[in-house]
């Protein structure tokens, strides 16, 4: 049975562990302080065009996230995110839980705009008990978002411009960036990424690394003693050179966009045969993530071969179903997908 539940059920691509075996028994320092991670760090700042960013390599996603805005923000701020972001909805509360509030906006197509952190931001500002509330001092994305959309370059702009306009630091989560960077509708490059935010990751753990993400700071306000704060919350890896390795080999002759394009365009042969089999979809996603309405008996029947993941319970009895394809997505299976497709 084949899992399209998700971006990360296979290892890792096999350059990596190539290069892992090769190393093996190489003795380096710890804590992502070894020539492996050195090389690693210049092949990211190299692809942003940002000799001026600080890298850093931490494990997963969540840890991520929380350290992240844990070293931007003073206790009395907060986040600005949508009701479907991650750190909203998939983090067990972890931001909370170091103090700091989510303020979720609603979404239709997964994303901000630069008119809704306006609005939020003067709803803020205007009011005379503000002090009373949490300060808003951060706007948080998803580089493709929760539900497969993608920012173009002119959104991100916007978004960006009115973020520096107002005073808050705009943070891109990009646990599946490359996906979005793959995709043959997106206008933006990483160079692109970079010169449009505060800070951002390159997601590792999604996009054909063992585990890891690659944070880039940009805004000097944020670098200060960010891997005592890292430490802090657990996100120091003791055999960091792991991490090193892995993204010094990724970043290398542009493999991990060329990987990631790889899941897409699979996305992208599903998205199609079923549109062309009278299937409505839930979003339009241009990356690797699809979102298909089946009914309870179609999901049963392609859950004999594949594993799916049903998102939610519709209204009318049907189910949101998320179709998953990752940068190890093989023909035959898509192949097999798109053949049962007819007979639903």
């Amino acid at each position: 049975m084949y899992c399209f539940n998700s971006d990360y059920t296979e290892g890792c691509h096999p350059a990596i562990l190539e290069k892992l075996i090769e190393t093996n028994m190489v003795q380096t320092t710890g804590y992502g302080m070894d020539a492996y991670c050195d090389e690693a760090r210049q092949l990211v700042k190299e692809a942003c065009n940002r000799p001026d960013a600080d890298v850093h390599f931490l494990v997963g996603g969540t840890q991520t996230n929380l350290t992240i805005i844990a070293a931007s923000l003073r206790p009395h701020q907060a986040v600005i995110a949508t009701n479907l972001s991650h750190i909203n909805t998939h983090e067990g509360g972890a931001i909370e839980h170091i103090g700091h509030r989510i303020l979720a906006l609603p979404t239709t197509d997964g994303k901000l705009t630069a008119e809704q952190v306006a609005a939020e931001w003067k709803k803020y500002d205007t009011d005379p008990a503000r002090e009373h509330w949490a300060q808003p001092k951060m706007v948080y994305i998803s580089q493709s978002t929760e539900i497969g959309s993608m920012y173009t370059k002119a959104e991100l702009k916007a978004l960006y411009a009115t973020c520096k306009e107002i005073g808050l630091f705009l943070f891109i989560d990009g646990a599946r960036l490359g996906y979005a960077l793959g995709s043959p509708d997106s206008d933006l490059t990483l160079e692109d990424v970079a010169n449009n935010c505060d800070v951002f990751y390159i997601g590792g753990t999604k996009c054909g690394l063992l585990f890891g993400e690659a944070v880039v700071i940009l805004n000097d306000a944020i670098k200060p003693d960010f891997r005592t704060i890292a430490k802090q919350n657990g996100a120091i890896l003791a055999k960091g050179r792991l991490l090193g390795l892995q993204f010094g080999t990724i970043m290398k002759d542009n493999l991990y966009i060329e990987i990631c394009r790889h899941a897409t365009e699979q996305a992208y042969q599903i998205r199609d045969a079923f549109l062309a089999n009278g299937f409505k979809l839930i979003t339009e996603s241009p990356t690797n993530q699809q979102f298909v309405i089946l009914t309870p008996a179609q999901y049963e029947k392609l859950s004999q071969e594949f594993v799916l993941s049903l998102i939610e319970y519709l209204p009318d009895g049907n189910y949101n179903a998320r179709i998953c394809t990752s940068w190890a997505t093989k023909d035959e299976e898509v192949a097999k997908l798109i053949a049962m497709i007819p007979e639903l």
